[in-house]
């Protein structure tokens, strides 16, 4: 018999959780659960690619008009009568968990996805975050982290330690493929010769992502190697971006980088790279950098949430908020020569697939999911519809 799943996100921007919940929600197509989601506030540009391969989609808008669309959500909870509620981020472990139990279904799962939690957060996501610490005893049945950093921060905010787990990011190796064709075409067009090592970055714009400490380690990088090119992708990543081009101007090498702004062809970027650099001063579990590594590229990360643990040792680790460490990271890497290059490129990528697959995070839920439901208790699909 199909079980179903509601899942409840606080909206559908692109971002970690709304992809991990897009690809997860994919990789379940032929088993025995159906999943349902509902976004809490319209528009972000998920929700197109998530009608697009006909996954149900419920859009509120509780930023507008809370109480009626809270209201909304109960009663929707109640006629779908789901087996299982899952939410994903704070704004909707608050009120999805509320709902979910005013409906009448206690076999709820909340989704944490962050970890240094005194940086770049809002002071109505802190105050939400505080009452979901309080409301984490008696709401959730199960609390997921992306990360094991994320459930240490937490947990020392006041979150039930024994109703958490950790559950990493998957990732779809047959989706992050390109070929030499494709990688060669982006490197010309960028202006890339045959001998240039390529170090890039990807991901948008942001203070959390340190796009400073990249251009400051790569200014550093361009004035010990000639080879050394860099290629920035991302939202605001682009000539419009007058912060980023001061900076990069400060090098005294603004030859040497190129900058492509946002795409949908994040695979081939990542192929066009020799090395891939995240220089961010905050993460929970950084997709990119399993995206790098599923490519089969060679990473240098700085040491920010579980990247320590995804990389182990396939690549190389270094303090945050450093250019200096930042920038002999990736030159010992550059020093090793290509062949090395290579050989650590493959391992990255034979650690994605036997660890970090979609296949291994859709065994990781359907076991929660199965363990909930085996311990039985009230759902709204065990009671009749209201």
């Amino acid at each position: 018999m199909k079980r179903h799943v509601l899942h409840v996100i606080s909206g559908l921007s692109v971002g970690g959780a709304e992809m991990a919940l897009y690809r997860l929600i994919l990789q379940f197509r032929d088993s025995d659960y159906d999943h349902t989601v509902v976004a809490l506030t319209p528009g972000g540009g998920m929700s197109a690619r998530f009608e697009h391969v006909g996954i149900p989609l419920i859009v509120l808008d509780v930023r507008h008009s809370p109480f009626a669309h809270s209201v909304q959500l109960v009663r929707l909870i109640r006629k779908l009568r789901p087996d299982i509620v899952q939410t994903w981020l704070y704004h909707a472990d608050f009120l999805g968990g509320l709902a979910a139990r005013v409906a009448g279904n206690r076999r709820i799962i909340w989704g944490i996805r962050t970890t240094d939690l005194d940086i770049g957060c809002a002071r109505t996501t802190s105050l939400v975050r505080r009452a979901c610490a309080l409301m984490s005893r008696w709401v959730p049945h199960t609390i997921v982290c992306v990360a094991h950093a994320a459930l240490r921060s937490h947990a020392r905010v006041g979150y039930d330690t024994s109703r958490m787990t950790v559950v990493a990011n998957g990732f779809d190796l047959g989706a992050l493929t390109a070929s030499e064709a494709e990688r060669d075409e982006l490197r010309r067009r960028c202006g890339f010769g045959a001998g240039d090592i390529v170090v890039g970055t990807l991901g948008r714009f942001n203070l959390d992502k340190d796009h400073g400490n990249f251009v400051e380690a790569a200014g550093m990088l361009a004035a010990k190697d000639e080879r050394v090119r860099f290629l920035m992708v991302g939202r605001d990543l682009d000539a419009g971006n007058q912060v980023l081009g001061q900076w990069i101007r400060d090098t005294g090498h603004a030859d040497r980088f190129v900058l492509l702004g946002e795409r949908d062809d994040a695979a081939v970027c990542l192929a066009a790279m020799d090395i891939f650099c995240l220089s961010s001063r905050t993460e929970a579990f950084p997709n990119v950098v399993g995206e790098a590594m599923a490519m089969g590229l060679p990473c240098v990360a700085t040491n920010v949430g579980d990247v320590a643990v995804l990389l182990a040792d396939t690549g190389v680790v270094v303090q945050k908020a450093d250019p200096d460490a930042l920038a002999r990271g990736v030159h010992g890497l550059i020093a090793r020569g290509p062949g090395y290059l290579f050989e650590l490129g493959q391992l990255a990528r034979e650690r994605i697939r036997a660890s970090y697959s979609m296949r291994c995070a859709r065994a990781r839920f359907e076991s929660i999911y199965d363990s909930i439901l085996d311990e039985g208790g009230l759902s709204c699909a065990d009671s009749p519809a209201s």
